[in-house]
């Protein structure tokens, strides 16, 4: 009788467990914006590489396992207290062995851990596998912003630093206003950030709108990779401790001064895909994003042929036209997804 209560709660258990995660899983709702966290988000970051997809697919398959358990331990915890608490089992069982449930209570937690390791064991392998690589780009972090060296081209190395509210708001109004309307504030006062603050906030709502710049995650020189091809990445630092981080890439590397990290990405989506230091490197940590841009092979050919020849104007036009074309194309597929919901 026991054995099959316990057998008709774990089916329940994982019905519910199973019903849950796919309402969570497959969601209602519009599409999201790629590259960078949306308002109301749940899960992780939409996948642009095969390893993240793979990464994404385990997380999701751990994560029924973890449900299913959690719900039948409480399931047989509601259980135990309904049916042998004293006033409904008022002479307790003398039971102290029971080799059938022993055996079971430990096989079947083995049996788990290999279901989970399989899939995981192949993860591993598919990001510790390293293609031949189409490029290889260095990224060494400093305090507190991030150098990207192009190894295939020699002299090619992009400083990326964080766009600040002070940045926007001088872009917008010139130094001189700028020194006029904040300038008797002091530097680093909490009066003068706040004040610079609300001043920046509708000309973020601006930038945004126009080509997708995020407050924290906007950088002044972004950096390019073609779209489809083998990026090996080489990551060190010069002085503390940081981490090149890129969600929807599955890339997660700790920036160690004298050593160097090594992963590998291939992107299969067009667009910019953002990212910030993830381990704490000083009061500037949160000043630290890395801005990725996939582009055509044609459009990043033309971009490394601008740097070669130390045209950064001409580079930096090259990708915003890139990036207006992508943002134009991101929007028209959002739009797309609003209406299949309705």
């Amino acid at each position: 009788m026991l054995r099959r209560t316990i057998s008709r709660a774990m089916m329940a258990v994982m019905g519910l467990a199973l019903a849950a995660f796919g309402t969570i899983a497959t969601g209602v709702g519009p599409a999201l914006a790629i590259g960078q966290p949306n308002p109301g988000q749940m899960g992780l970051s939409e996948p642009a590489t095969e390893v993240m997809t793979r990464i994404t697919q385990f997380h999701d398959f751990v994560n029924i396992i973890i449900i299913a358990i959690s719900l039948f331990v409480l399931a047989l915890m509601a259980y135990v207290i309904l049916r042998f608490n004293e006033r409904a089992n008022p002479v307790p069982s003398k039971t102290t062995h029971n080799v059938a449930l022993e055996v079971a209570w430990t096989v079947i937690p083995i049996a788990i851990l290999v279901f989970i390791a399989i899939p995981s064991f192949k993860l591993l392998n598919l990001q510790y596998s390293y293609p031949k690589p189409d490029l290889t780009i260095k990224a060494t972090g400093n305090a507190w912003y991030w150098e990207h060296e192009y190894l295939d081209h020699k002299g090619v190395s992009i400083t990326t630093n964080m766009i600040n509210d002070e940045d926007v708001v001088k872009a917008a109004i010139g130094d001189k206003d700028f020194n006029a309307q904040f300038g008797k504030l002091e530097d680093g006062s909490l009066e003068k950030i706040k004040a610079v603050h609300e001043a920046a906030t509708p000309l973020w709502a601006k930038r945004h709108a126009e080509n997708g710049e995020s407050r924290q995650l906007a950088v002044d020189n972004e950096i390019a990779v073609p779209v489809g091809k083998v990026v090996h990445l080489l990551v060190t630092s010069n002085d503390v401790i940081h981490s090149w981080t890129i969600p929807a890439f599955g890339s997660k590397l700790q920036a160690t001064p004298g050593r160097v990290a090594a992963s590998w990405f291939r992107p299969e989506k067009l667009g910019m895909y953002y990212g910030q230091c993830s381990v704490l490197c000083g009061k500037n940590h949160s000043g630290m994003p890395i801005a990725v841009r996939v582009v055509p092979e044609a459009v990043y050919n033309d971009w490394m042929a601008a740097l070669t020849a130390k045209d950064g104007k001409k580079a930096k036009a090259i990708l915003k036209d890139e990036g207006a074309r992508q943002l134009k194309a991101e929007a028209q597929t959002l739009t797309t997804s609003v209406a299949d919901a309705k």
